[in-house]
């Protein structure tokens, strides 16, 4: 039989999928809600593929976390400009939503938006210039203890 105390007092275990990356930023804006506090978003154009023939995903993110979203609102003004504002980002909570295109060429069809929480921005360049990088994290910082925990569990799971 299970001891119900030891059972309530274990701390709860959470798989996180992450997505890092590079992309260009757009639609930096903030969004109101009817109950609530107004929230702040973007899109992320983010780029893959080879050099030579680059391809790019779209997130619609939402930007979690005081730090990202301070950083990420210094590039308001440069999105107003019309600049290119470039980040390293790493998103967390994706899910896909389907929705109906209501004008153009695919009017009526259905269409995916991928979603996601902007949880860090490693660097931001405006125009090629690097006006951002984030301090580097220490070996205290859970998320790093955590990486190295799990990339030491994927080095013992190697079979040679």
């Amino acid at each position: 039989m299970t001891n119900q105390s030891q059972i309530c007092t274990e701390a709860p275990a959470y798989f996180d999928l992450h997505i890092t990356g590079l992309g260009y930023v757009n639609r930096l804006r903030e969004v109101p809600v009817k109950r609530g506090e107004a929230f702040w978003a973007c899109d992320i154009a983010a780029l893959h593929g080879a050099k030579e023939a680059v391809q790019t995903t779209y997130f619609d993110c939402r930007i979690s976390g005081t730090e990202a979203e301070t950083v990420i609102k210094r590039c308001d003004k440069a999105l107003k400009e019309k600049r290119k504002v470039l980040i390293g980002f790493k998103l967390g909570d994706l899910y896909a939503e389907p929705f109906v295109y209501d004008n153009g060429k695919k009017k009526g069809q259905t269409g995916i938006s991928l979603k996601a929480r902007l949880l860090f921005i490693h660097w931001i360049k405006i125009d090629g210039e690097l006006v951002y990088k984030a301090p580097a994290k220490t070996a205290s910082d859970p998320l790093n203890s955590e990486a190295e925990h799990l990339e030491a569990e994927d080095q013992n799971d190697v079979v040679a």
